[in-house]
């Protein structure tokens, strides 16, 4: 499976061309490498401004998401990497609120892979590396890190106390298991646990780690794994149920329009927030509990109440606009394909009818996204992953049919008035955005 892309800038298609010929040595773990490469690049990693680093299975998109709307309805200019992109490499690298512009992207990806020579780096590392480079060279007040892949070896773990203001975890399940789960001395042997540990790597002597809840949101295993390490980490502990908690202010909505944040500092109202579905309660409360832990920055309450009706965070459970693949029909998007992200989708349609147009790549459970909307179903069409192995229709139930696209998919769909819900693979959502005229800004 490839994480690359294409661009229609030259310049930037010659440097995408050179990190697509990157390859990485099977099972390779460590930090030696993006370690070496930054020390190569002196060492950008190191004069960041406050940084917020956030870990997770699910979640930590939508995460970093409301941090970067609340520290900007405070003011700040915020430098923001996450992955993976949907549409165009850009979107890994924000600039105090701006996407990286092609010829800055080009030039800065051309300076990194110039020093590359003798280390083999994975394409997620040159990546970073390029991130934290872009960075360190331009103003901005605070910084937003998301953990590529578990936390422990993740190229972002490089992040250390200079720079850090508060590492949070978000949802946990299993994922990535070829990597997360591989055979491994010294660590935990129950699959949650050990996920756990992997995402609590990033914990840091003196930097708060703020989590969700034991028991509810993380099963005991888990929970305990994320305190011994830590604990051996010296990092400070701030658990959902314990020192902080988020509930929808309507127990029953299917999205929290409102949600009540508190903690030893008080109890307030957030109106509004900007992106979809019940799980989002914990995920904007991760966030709130990340800033009002921290102590890099000042944040004023009006700023927390206020940025999360801001938050962007696309093709995640994201109500489409009326455009030239959706037409004027009321069609969701969402990129999930593991069965947290099954389990939200069940609950946010649950007792409603609705059309699904699925492609999933091999290597995911088609089962995991089927089956908690089993009772909601109108239609399964079954479309391909652009550029990916994907399961045929025949994966997903005797009832599911093919599509060639996913126009043709929603073309061939009847015009009854149900919802459509395209969902499966983030790689198909990129496509969906770029057919409808939505690519992420």
């Amino acid at each position: 499976m490839k994480d690359f892309a294409t661009s229609s800038d030259a310049a930037v298609q010659a440097q995408l061309d050179r990190l697509a010929a990157l390859s990485v040595p099977d099972g390779r773990l460590g930090l030696e490498t993006i370690r070496t490469l930054l020390n190569r690049l002196g060492n950008p990693h190191l004069r960041l401004p406050p940084t917020f680093h956030v870990a997770g299975t699910n979640g930590k998109g939508s995460t970093c998401a409301f941090l970067r709307a609340m520290l900007e309805a405070q003011g700040y200019r915020v430098h923001v990497t996450t992955s993976p992109h949907l549409v165009r490499y850009n979107e890994r690298i924000r600039l105090a609120g701006k996407l990286i512009e092609d010829a800055h992207l080009a030039a800065l990806l051309d300076e990194v892979l110039g020093q590359v020579e003798g280390l083999n780096p994975s394409f997620f590392e040159v990546t970073i590396a390029a991130a934290f480079l872009a960075f360190s060279r331009a103003e901005a007040d605070a910084c937003v890190v998301e953990v590529g892949l578990g936390g422990r070896f993740d190229a972002t773990n490089v992040l250390g106390p200079e720079v850090l203001a508060a590492c949070g975890i978000a949802a946990l399940g299993i994922d990535h298991e070829r990597f997360l789960l591989a055979p491994e001395d010294g660590v935990p042997i129950e699959p949650m646990a050990r996920i756990a540990f992997e995402k609590a790597g990033i914990a840091k002597r003196g930097v708060p780690l703020v989590t969700l809840a034991p028991g509810y949101d993380y099963p005991p295993e888990a929970a305990e794994a994320i305190r011994i390490v830590a604990m051996q980490a010296g990092s400070p502990l701030f658990q959902r149920g314990e020192h902080w908690d988020a509930q929808p202010v309507d127990p029953l909505a299917r999205s929290p329009a409102s949600v009540s944040y508190v903690d030893e500092q008080g109890r307030f109202i957030v109106h509004g927030s900007a992106l979809h579905g019940r799980h989002q309660a914990a995920n904007l409360g991760l966030a709130i509990a990340m800033l009002r832990h921290q102590r890099r920055l000042s944040i004023g309450q009006a700023a927390l109440a206020s940025g999360p009706s801001k938050a962007d965070w696309p093709a995640r459970l994201q109500r489409l606009a009326a455009g030239p693949l959706t037409g004027n029909r009321e069609v969701w998007l969402d990129g999930g394909h593991n069965p947290q992200a099954g389990a939200m989708l069940g609950e946010q349609f649950a007792s409603q009818r609705l059309h699904l147009v699925i492609g999933m790549i091999e290597g995911k459970d088609p089962g995991s996204i089927i089956g908690p909307l089993a009772g909601s179903l109108a239609s399964i069409t079954a479309v391909p992953v652009p550029g990916h192995d994907w399961h045929r229709a025949s994966a997903f139930g005797p009832e599911a049919r093919p599509a060639s696209d996913v126009a043709s998919a929603i073309f061939a769909l009847p015009d009854d008035g149900l919802p459509i819900l395209i969902a499966g693979s983030l790689y198909l959502a990129g496509e969906v955005l770029r057919l409808n005229a939505e690519v992420p800004n």
